[in-house]
């Protein structure tokens, strides 16, 4: 079997790394994937994730038997739509149904009419009317830039500078248009699903650090690192999230005509009133996938395969332990990083996924975006796995990047 995976980040190293422990795999491929994924002997493919007629042509020529989307943008580009014309077998949503992640307002929208518990909220399209209910509604409040924003598009202002200064921001785009959400206070975790015509298979949650810096301090990042499964939330709450959360909404999207097919990402919030839903991604989170995917034993592209068949995929998860995943990234991310840092050498019996990064004429690593790789390590208890990535990480020369201290550390008790 010839699997294609679409992106060039860790998630998509982590998806590589995965398919290729199955014993059907003969070849994965990833487009446009990067320099640090060759150390797996990954087949790196130069074409970008938005050029969905070369990344077709590439797929009939190699005999693809498997593609996997891993980034918004190819999906929000109608990657699946047009590989689903040419009977090309890929795992991902089509356009319309990925506007569940592409429009923050549709999301909403979908949750208000099937009952999915969520934050109340508006939408505005200019900034005066947006202004005007900040001022009605105060602080703390959430802003949301309304299409994709990589993780980042998000303020939650505690103060009515930043909320103003949030919404200028995004209404100096032409095309601005925000959603104003009340702010919700909890334990925040991320649920992933693997859906397909209605059907639902649930993955362990996972827990991720959205701040750049220690004590969740600094601006919202595309995620500094997770760990997983979360021991301190009990079944119950994600049986509440699936029955109140996932169910309605994969059925509400079948109702509007919509079925979702991929990954079905749930980011949630434990409050007082119980499981609320903070947003909807249509593929897998980064760096949630690398704390993850470790944790399953069965053979995912065989999953996958049976799950298009409509077919009950076998799906084994490790249910001892946890896994803990730290992300490195340049410094001034995620403002403005600063690329060209010489990566260390990190041992081989490390377990590492690279994100930014390319080769310099000397065959070295160097940092060429925001988040450059993350370590991760399985234990058998947070504090201990904590405590042992640490240590290894700490002895790295990660001159001109940096990373946070306390991953995992409200797990521990």
């Amino acid at each position: 079997m010839k699997i294609l995976v679409i992106g060039s980040g860790g998630r998509e190293h982590a998806l590589a790394k995965k398919f290729m422990e199955s014993p059907q795999v003969e070849k994965v491929f990833v487009a446009p994937g990067n320099s640090g994924m060759k150390k797996d002997g990954i087949q790196i493919v130069g074409i970008s994730e938005l050029s969905n007629d070369e990344l077709v042509e590439f797929a009939q020529k190699e005999n693809i038997d498997l593609s996997f989307v891993g980034p918004e943008t190819a999906l929000m580009n109608g990657l699946v739509d047009a590989f689903e014309e040419k009977n090309l077998t890929i795992f991902g949503p089509r356009k319309k149904a990925a506007e569940l992640e592409g429009s923050k307002d549709f999301a909403k929208s979908i949750m208000k009419k099937y009952g999915v518990p969520t934050a109340d909220y508006a939408t505005f399209d200019s900034l005066e009317p947006a202004l005007s209910h900040l001022k009605q509604h105060g602080v703390p409040i959430v802003i949301k830039a309304d299409g994709l924003a990589a993780g980042k598009g998000v303020t939650v202002a505690f103060d009515i500078a930043s909320a103003q200064a949030a919404l200028a921001d995004i209404f100096s785009e032409s095309q601005g248009k925000v959603v104003i959400e009340e702010f919700l206070d909890g334990e925040e975790f991320s649920l992933f699903s693997f859906v397909h015509q209605g059907k639902i298979y649930p993955m362990p949650i996972a827990q991720d650090h959205k701040r750049a810096f220690d004590g969740d301090k600094g601006p919202n990042t595309g995620g500094m690192g997770a760990y997983s499964p979360v021991p301190h939330l009990p079944k119950e709450v994600i049986n509440e999230a699936l029955e109140k959360v996932v169910k309605p909404t994969v059925a509400g999207l079948i109702n509007e005509g919509n079925s979702f097919t991929g990954v079905l990402y749930a980011g949630l919030i434990l409050t007082t009133d119980g499981v609320k839903t903070i947003e909807f991604n249509a593929r897998f989170g980064d760096p949630e996938t690398q704390v993850v995917l470790p944790r399953l034993k069965s053979d995912l592209a065989q999953a996958i395969i049976d799950i298009l068949a409509g077919d009950v995929p076998t799906l084994e998860w490790l249910e001892t332990g946890v896994t803990l995943g730290v992300v490195v990234a340049s410094e001034g991310y995620p403002a403005q990083a600063k690329t060209g840092s010489i990566l260390p050498d990190i041992p081989k019996e490390l377990n590492v996924y690279y994100a930014g990064v390319i080769e310099n004429e000397a065959n070295q690593l160097v940092s060429s975006g925001g988040r450059v790789y993350l370590l991760s390590e399985s234990g058998k208890d947070i504090e201990s796995t904590q405590k042992s990535l640490y240590d290894k990480l700490d002895k790295l020369d990660n001159q001109g990047l940096f990373y946070r201290h306390d991953i995992g550390s409200k797990a521990v008790k």
